[in-house]
């Protein structure tokens, strides 16, 4: 579970990121974060695996409260798949998906390719989960396509087995078909381990599609937090239309939270 509570991010210059966020996510939950961009998507998930520390408020994961004391452990716990695949090109397909276990091996061992014989083992197992065939294991990243490095950057991220996967924008630079074929994978590969997801979208019928919950930002702030069949039309419209925003109001007796009513310019 991920609870934020009154999270919020000022950045030096005085722009805020994020503000007064409060959202439990339950293990085993796909939510999805949507919103205009600038919203505070990416900054709200790296607030997870310490990538940003934030100004106020705190972050927990199963009652844990993320912090400098206990970073490492809670890391371990955490994967993340990134929107331009954060994959090393010039190493080989084999060797970025092993890098999945950097926090719990020693760099020493990690730069001289020492793995042990069943780390290898679930390495090639999970690239035959997300379609990668054994022939794609010596081949160089680089040389993938963008599916494949996706593929690879899935791989990647369950090598650890994590309680937690943070998906920011992960179909973003892909073609519609094979944005269907990764969120799959990832919400499939979830299921399995009973992990909790977040993931950060542009794409509202994604968004439907895959989420068991959508949060929409605006401005840094939590403005629907709902069911994808509450995400109504007229609510896509108010949460990517540029008008300022009240104060939400107070979620409904189904505990979804409305759109708040826009401001007059």
């Amino acid at each position: 579970m991920i609870r934020f509570e009154a999270l919020q991010k000022v950045w030096p210059d005085g722009t805020c990121a994020i503000s007064d966020v409060s959202l439990e996510i339950p293990q085993g939950q796909f939510c999805v974060i949507l919103g205009p961009s600038g919203a505070g998507k990416s900054t709200l998930l790296r607030a997870v695996n310490g990538l940003m520390r934030p100004s106020a408020g705190r972050v927990l994961i199963d009652d844990v409260e993320l912090n400098i004391a206990t970073q490492r452990q809670l890391r371990q716990r955490v994967a993340m798949i990134h929107q331009h695949f954060n994959l090393t090109n010039r190493m080989s397909v084999a060797s970025n998906v092993l890098s999945g276990l950097l926090p719990t091996v020693s760099t020493v061992r990690a730069l001289s390719g020492w793995f042990r014989p069943e780390h290898r083992q679930k390495a090639c197992h999970l690239l035959d989960r997300v379609g990668l065939s054994p022939e794609h294991l010596k081949r160089r990243a680089g040389d993938l396509s963008g599916g494949q490095q996706q593929r690879v950057g899935i791989a990647r991220a369950f090598m650890l087995d994590p309680e937690v996967v943070l998906a920011d924008e992960p179909v973003a630079s892909l073609d519609p078909k094979i944005s269907r074929d990764i969120l799959t994978l990832i919400r499939d590969a979830a299921r399995e381990r009973n992990a909790t997801v977040l993931c950060s979208l542009h794409q509202i019928d994604l968004a439907r599609e895959f989420g068991d919950r959508i949060v929409g930002m605006r401005d840094g702030r939590v403005v629907f937090d709902g069911s994808p069949a509450d995400f109504t039309d007229d609510r896509v419209q108010a949460l990517y239309e540029g008008a300022r925003w009240e104060d939400p109001p107070a979620a409904d007796d189904a505990g979804t939270q409305p759109l708040p009513a826009l401001a007059a310019s």
